[in-house]
């Protein structure tokens, strides 16, 4: 399989967590909002429609499970899944935490300020408490 190589700017704005049957999960670094991202490990893909239909369900079950368990995790008001694509081709799913007192409630947190970058500390809790909670889960 050809090995995709990931977009300079997820590269460089998240963390990685860990491989699942499908996705790279990684670790936003921003700690506004408790925000993960799913990239599929397919070449050239940048619409979810580009994937063949078993990687479709494979993508919204691994997005559903992960998001159910990361909002129960933290206690959020609403859990936010997004694949935009106008800044970075590459297909990429978001899932935002949101608490109606964050600061960017009700809108879309992109544009909305600076990001506040995770020390490596929190980075490294928050790491450990997302592959925790990922590997109890039934992703296949």
């Amino acid at each position: 399989m050809e090995e995709v190589r990931l977009d300079s700017r997820l590269e460089n704005d998240s963390y990685p967590v860990t491989e699942l049957p499908l996705c790279q999960l990684r670790l936003m670094d921003d700690t506004r909002y408790p925000w993960l991202m799913l990239i599929p490990r397919r070449p050239g893909v940048s619409e979810v429609f580009d994937l063949d239909e078993a990687d479709q369900q494979q993508l919204w079950r691994e997005a559903s499970r992960i998001g159910r368990a990361f909002k129960a995790m933290l206690g959020a008001d609403k859990l936010n899944v997004a694949s935009l694509g106008n800044v970075v081709p590459q297909l990429h799913v978001h899932l935002v935490l949101r608490h109606q007192d964050d600061e960017a409630w009700p809108g879309p947190v992109w544009g909305q300020g600076e990001p506040r970058r995770h020390d490596l500390d929190s980075l490294a809790a928050m790491r450990d408490r997302v592959l925790a909670m990922v590997e109890g889960l039934n992703l296949d």
